[in-house]
């Protein structure tokens, strides 16, 4: 489900039944013209700074694999980051590590407004309309987010490869770094590069832990999504992680399952 090249979401697969919605909520780097780029140099535009390289690529051999439910982004973050809520300042930031964004300046109360209703408002309504009609069909499910960071940040490098990210609900959480203690070579942290404290939850806390639905962000770095070939080994991977959390005997249940 798409229309334009400025609508602010895509939804893959509405129709699947597998045991997770996907979200990918920085999949793309698109500017709408009105915003002349934001003032940004075409090396910014396609820097980390705008989206997620190779974080839509990875969730959509995920969702397949698990015949899920999928949705995008379809705007940059820059114009307004749709995993944080409209007030907060990293919503429409001025500057991101070592980038300023000239187009994110002093925008008055009106200008935000005209953000929030563009991005912001229709990506979330189009992700609760998708949790609730799956919820209506009976089905059980977890919600997971799926996003990359860089090597560096700041000149500092990161060890880690793979984050396991949660908020106030860490049973996806920790089902899934019970299993990578188990099979996977890479570094795998809970919450990191990021945690809750860094504004980074605000999906999982709207549409995961206030609707008591398993919930969990998975963070890749992107040096190890950057070829296609990368990004079909990252989603059997993160198959390998999700799967025995997402099914069998000993799977998550949603708050109020028997």
């Amino acid at each position: 489900m798409a229309g334009n090249d400025d609508d602010a979401f895509e939804i893959l697969s509405a129709g699947g039944t597998g045991p997770a919605v996907i979200v990918c909520e920085h999949a793309s780097n698109h500017i709408p013209a009105e915003y002349h780029g934001l003032g940004l140099s075409e090396d910014a535009r396609q820097s980390h700074a705008a989206w997620d390289p190779g974080a839509e690529a990875v969730a959509r051999r995920v969702a397949m694999a698990l015949d899920a439910p999928m949705i995008s982004g379809r705007i940059s973050r820059l114009v307004h980051d749709c995993n944080r809520p409209p007030g907060a300042p990293g919503a429409m930031p001025e500057r991101t590590e070592f980038i300023e964004v000239p187009g994110n300046v002093g925008l008055d109360a009106t200008e935000r407004a005209a953000r929030v209703r563009q991005v912001y408002d229709p990506f979330t309504r189009a992700l609760t309309n998708l949790l609730d009609r799956r919820r209506k069909a009976g089905h059980r499910f977890a919600l997971v987010t799926i996003h990359s960071f860089t090597p560096t940040w700041l000149g500092r490098p990161r060890d880690v490869e793979i984050g396991i990210l949660h908020d106030d609900d860490s049973r996806l959480a920790d089902a899934i770094l019970a299993r990578g203690a188990d099979i996977s070579e890479r570094r795998i942290e809970r919450n990191a590069p990021y945690g809750p404290a860094d504004g980074v939850t605000h999906t999982l806390r709207l549409h995961g832990v206030a609707g008591g639905l398993p919930n969990v962000m998975i963070e890749l770095r992107n040096d190890l999504i950057a070829t296609p070939a990368d990004q079909d080994g990252a989603a059997r991977e993160l198959l390998d992680l999700l799967c025995p959390a997402l099914a069998g005997p000993g799977r998550v249940k949603a708050h109020g399952d028997a």
